[in-house]
C-alpha cells in the first residue's frame, strides 16, 4: 500500500546565507522603435496587397490585347495630372474640375438627404404612428435600383442637373433614415420615464436625452449614406452628361483612353476613401467629446 510523504520545507541553518537567482527585468524597447515595428506591420501588408494587384494588372494586360499595362497608365497619370485643371472650352476641361463637379452634386445631394433622412428617423424612432406610417413606404422605396429614380428627376425637374442630386437625394436618405430610427428605439425606457416624470418638453427630450444617445448610429448612417452618394453619381454623369468624373469617364472610352478609364477608377476609390475616412474621423472626435 503506497503512503503519501509529506514534504515540509527545512529551516535554512542559522548563519547561512539564502541567494536568490536574479531577476530578469525584460526591457522595453524605445519608443521609436515600437513605433517603427507599428508602421511595418500595418505597411507591409498593404503594400503586398497593392502588389499582388500590380502584378494581376500586368497579367491581364499581357493576355488580353489592348488593355493598358501599369507603366503606361502610370506615364499618363502622370501628364494627366501634371495640369489637372485646365480649361481648353466647355467641353475640354481638365480632371480636377470634373472631380469637383461631381463633388459638388454629391454635396448637394447628400445635404438634402441629411436634412430630411435624420429628423424622419428622429419621428420614426420616437412615435409609433409615425414608424407604422413610414416603415412600409421605406420598405417599398429602399430596394430601387438607383439609376431608376433618374428618369423621375428628369421628368420632374426639366434638366440634367437637378436630377443627378435628386437622384443622390432619394438613394442616400435610407441609410441616415434607417440607423437614425434604429439608435432611437434602442434608447433605455428609463430615460424616457424619467423625462415624463420630470416633465421635459418634447424639445427638451430631443436636445438632451435623444441626440447625445443616437448620434453614434446617427454618424454610421451619414457614412454609409456619403458612400452611397459617391457611388451613384458616377452611374448618373454617365447617362446625363455634361461636366463630372463620370461623364469624363464615359468620354474617354469613346476616345478609346483606357488608361485615363483606369486612373479615373483610382481617384474615384481615392476621393471615397477620403470622404468616409473624414466621416470616421468626426465620428471619432464626437465620440470623445462625449466621454
Amino acid at each position: 500500500m503506497k503512503t503519501k510523504t509529506k514534504i515540509v520545507d527545512a529551516p535554512a541553518p542559522a548563519g547561512e546565507v539564502i541567494t536568490l537567482p536574479p531577476l530578469q527585468v525584460r526591457r522595453q524597447p524605445p519608443a521609436f522603435r515600437r513605433h517603427l515595428r507599428g508602421l511595418a506591420e500595418r505597411t507591409i501588408p498593404a503594400l503586398l496587397g497593392l502588389g499582388l494587384l500590380v502584378l494581376a494588372w500586368q497579367i491581364a494586360a499581357v493576355n488580353s490585347k489592348g488593355f493598358p499595362t501599369p507603366l503606361s497608365t502610370l506615364d499618363s497619370a502622370l501628364t494627366l495630372f501634371s495640369d489637372p485643371f485646365y480649361i481648353n472650352g466647355p467641353n475640354d476641361v481638365g480632371v480636377g474640375w470634373n472631380v469637383l463637379a461631381s463633388l459638388q452634386r454629391v454635396a448637394v445631394g447628400f445635404g438634402l438627404a441629411a436634412l430630411v433622412g435624420i429628423p424622419l428617423g428622429f419621428l420614426i424612432g420616437r412615435f409609433t404612428f409615425a414608424s407604422r406610417m413610414f416603415t412600409p413606404l421605406i420598405a417599398l422605396l429602399r430596394p430601387v435600383s438607383p439609376l431608376a429614380w433618374l428618369p423621375i428627376g428628369l421628368l420632374l425637374f426639366q434638366k440634367a442637373e437637378p436630377a443627378s442630386s435628386w437622384t443622390i437625394f432619394i438613394c442616400s436618405i435610407w441609410p441616415m433614415v434607417i440607423n437614425t430610427a434604429e439608435g432611437v428605439k434602442r434608447i433605455p425606457q428609463d430615460y424616457l420615464n424619467v423625462a415624463r416624470v420630470l416633465q421635459l418638453s418634447e424639445w427638451t427630450v430631443m436636445r438632451k436625452i435623444l441626440f447625445p444617445a443616437v448620434l453614434p448610429s446617427v454618424l454610421t448612417g451619414v457614412r454609409l449614406s456619403i458612400g452611397i452618394a459617391w457611388l451613384v453619381i458616377v452611374a448618373a454623369e454617365m447617362l446625363t452628361g455634361g461636366l463630372g468624373i463620370g461623364f469624363w469617364i464615359w468620354n474617354e472610352w469613346n476616345n478609346l483612353n483606357v488608361e485615363n478609364i483606369l486612373i479615373a477608377i483610382v481617384i474615384i476609390g481615392v476621393v471615397g476613401l477620403l470622404l468616409e475616412q473624414g466621416l470616421m474621423l468626426i465620428a471619432r472626435r464626437f465620440s470623445w467629446q462625449e466621454k
